[in-house]
């Protein structure tokens, strides 16, 4: 394991953030290395997609754990958003819809454009083991890039998130889901 350290971001020229993003990982993904990006906020998923689809081909297959679906529809070419980035990476050909889950989510757009949503109420009516197959079944063989927004949890788990959601997934349903997906092909 090696700590390729911080992404510096320039705080007064956002619009070099996606590009800056971008940058930082291929270095570390042309290095040969996997990617494990924690902190910031989840708009980094959009420019980490972008390199991680360079390097594994396009589109990628995407699972993705939140409260909050982030596929509210954002047409802006240089908007910095939270809530949009999926919605961009999927119409940008980034992420494969087909083959993509959502897990945990409690608030969600009308729209979610062919992306299978495993839904919080849906874990704790299934349970954990079914969800993983679900999981495997949504996504097969092809790369996945993985992410997990901390108000995916309760925020009995998480209460320092800024979004809170109640009935959220348990931190031991989430790490027991994730420990499950050892057949998954986690390119990032």
């Amino acid at each position: 394991m090696i700590d390729y350290g911080d992404c510096w971001l320039d705080v007064h020229n956002p619009s070099t953030v996606k590009e800056t993003i971008v940058t930082h990982a291929r270095t570390i993904l042309d290095a040969g290395a996997r990617m494990l990006t924690l902190g910031g906020d989840h708009y980094i998923s959009y420019p980490l997609l972008v390199a991680h689809a360079e390097k594994y081909g396009r589109p990628l297959s995407l699972i993705h754990f939140d409260a909050h679906c982030d596929t509210w529809p954002d047409d802006q070419p240089d908007s910095l958003n939270h809530g949009s980035m999926f919605y961009k990476a999927i119409k940008d050909g980034l992420i494969d819809p087909a083959h993509s889950v959502q897990v945990g989510i409690r608030t969600w757009n009308d729209d979610f454009m062919g992306v299978s949503v495993l839904d919080a109420a849906w874990v704790h009516e299934h349970g954990v083991n079914a969800t993983i197959a679900r999981i495997v079944e949504i996504v097969g063989a092809r790369p996945a890039y993985f992410t997990f927004d901390v108000d995916g949890l309760d925020p009995a788990f998480a209460p320092g998130t800024v979004t809170p959601v109640p009935g959220g997934l348990s931190s031991a349903q989430a790490l027991s889901i994730i420990r499950g997906l050892t057949s998954v092909d986690l390119v990032g």
